[in-house]
């Protein structure tokens, strides 16, 4: 499925789960709201005072008042979210209509009562349950009923003020409306009335704040496991989540390992422990449940703060490979925000048929630029072995062969055609591209260094645990990536990158 088509399939999702929650909310409030004349909040709950007063038809109050608001919708909301508010006000107008005129009537010309006589408290309190699920299934998918909603979600979209909360506020006032209406009898029997509204309002909003929040739980996961790398790679590619890697001491073995820590939906648990199990079934998890977590892919921190201009440069890298996007902004630190293909809704193979290095970083930063206009930059490394004349060189990532990036295939092919040679001299050469306002600027990196007998290391990627860099006795992998980030070839390319990107 493509992107297009996962996004068009989320939108009918939205749509259909935002008719569901307004059929359930028809069925509470027309079976078991309307017969016992139980006032409510909202626009709905206004109209249907105004019809046990008046005879007026709630429908017909319901859709002039949100003609009005709609307008408000369109300003503070956006279009995005006004098509789904009108496609649910013309929705449950026709429901509300529909039910109305297929469900037996009373005498007085009301639903009949499907709890019986007497079962006001009870009816009441099935209603709110059901109006109160079917309220936060149609904000759960980006959908509204109108009318107070639209102001809920207004106030919720620019303050750290709860759906429920706002509702509460505005039903308060709709609800104590009751009083100023003779047709409800005494100001005791009003009273009852409004009481019995404020009941209403309590329950449907508990509800909703319930399932709200409940949908919106967060978990942290902390993984112990020795095949940390594989792990944090599969949960970063297939999970798309971001993975902190923490330095972890053993007292009892008195050994150091990784521990990999996540932050996640509650709702993504089944998934990470299936996905950790694949992996590793030996892996320790611990699983704890957190207040909130706010961020990128998360909730929004609703707070007020100072303007203050970022001084950041913003910058695309253009890789799909998650170690060398950590590894550039490790060496970068705070001066930049570098940014990801995926931050930027990039998800292509980008070719690379260049017949070098160099060839490589310009396509694939030229690419980017033409495509989405923003500044960017491209690397492209090989490792250049002496007695290999120079190979493999710019087909280093794929030197064994196949479509994908198969390191151990790599290093397994390249020690075996080393094998029982003395000259093990290599190096690593990297080549960064970058554009800035259409202008192109190339950078390069080299580390010399030589080929081991055998693989050394666990830290690092691609040919990492075979290559040992010039003045040192470990590998890549032994190393580091403290180490390897301020001497690698990649280091000193980045190196003059920001060099460069700093005197503009």
């Amino acid at each position: 499925m493509t992107i297009d088509h996962k996004m068009i399939w989320n939108e009918v999702k939205d749509y259909m789960f935002i008719a569901l929650g307004l059929l359930l909310y028809t069925i509470a409030f027309t079976v078991f709201l309307m017969p016992y004349q139980i006032v409510a909040g909202g626009v709905t709950g206004l109209s249907a005072i105004i019809y046990y007063a008046t005879g007026f038809h709630l429908e017909n109050t319901y859709i002039i008042i949100n003609g009005i608001l709609l307008v408000v919708a369109l300003k503070i909301l956006g279009y995005k979210f006004l098509m789904k508010t009108i496609f649910a006000i013309f929705t449950l107008y026709f429901m509300l209509r529909f039910a109305q005129e297929i469900i037996p009537k009373q005498d007085n010309g009301l639903p009949f009562k499907l709890m019986g006589e007497g079962q006001d408290f009870m009816s009441m309190i099935i209603g709110c349950v059901i109006t109160g699920i079917a309220l936060a299934t149609v904000f759960l998918h980006n959908g509204s009923t109108g009318g107070t909603d639209i102001i809920a979600a207004s106030v919720n979209k620019y303050h750290n003020v709860s759906l429920g909360s706002v509702l509460i506020a505005a039903d308060f006032c709709i609800i104590g409306s009751c009083m100023f209406f003779p047709q409800f009898g005494t100001y005791l029997e009003r009273a009852h009335k409004v009481m019995f509204g404020f009941c209403v309002m309590a329950m449907e909003n508990y509800v909703l704040d319930y399932v709200m929040n409940a949908r919106r739980q967060s978990v942290q996961f902390f993984i112990f496991t020795r095949k940390w790398q594989e792990m944090a790679n599969a949960i970063g590619t297939q999970m798309e989540h971001g993975v902190t890697i923490l330095d972890g001491h053993g007292w009892y073995t008195g050994k150091e390992m990784k521990v990999l820590c996540i932050l996640a939906k509650k709702n993504e648990s089944v998934n990470m422990f299936r996905l950790i199990k694949m992996i590793d079934p030996n892996a320790f998890v611990s699983q704890s449940s957190v207040i909130g977590v706010y961020g990128e892919g998360f909730d929004e921190m609703k707070v007020k703060v100072k303007k203050v201009e970022d001084k950041k440069m913003k910058i695309v890298f253009a890789t799909n490979n998650l170690n060398k996007l950590s590894e550039v902004k490790k060496i970068l630190g705070n001066k930049f925000q570098v940014m990801s293909l995926a931050e930027i809704g990039c998800h292509d193979d980008i070719p690379e048929k260049g017949q070098t290095l160099k060839d490589n970083a310009l396509i694939k930063a030229q690419w980017v630029y033409d495509k989405y206009h923003v500044n960017c930059f491209a690397d492209d490394t090989g490792l250049e072995v002496d007695a290999l004349g120079g190979a493999p060189g710019v087909y280093s990532a794929r030197y064994a062969g196949g479509e994908g990036h198969d390191s151990e295939a790599n290093m397994k092919k390249l020690l075996a055609e080393l094998e029982n040679n003395d000259n093990r001299k290599a190096r690593f050469r990297t080549v960064i591209a970058l554009i800035i306002d259409g202008k192109v600027t190339t950078f390069d990196g080299i580390v010399n260094g030589s080929i081991t007998e055998g693989k050394r290391g666990g830290e690092g990627f691609g040919y990492d645990p075979i290559f040992m860099p010039e003045g040192f006795n470990k590998t890549f992998a032994e190393l580091g990536l403290n180490i390897k980030n301020n001497i690698s070839h990649r280091a000193k390319a980045v190196q003059k990158l920001a060099d460069y990107l700093l005197k503009m």
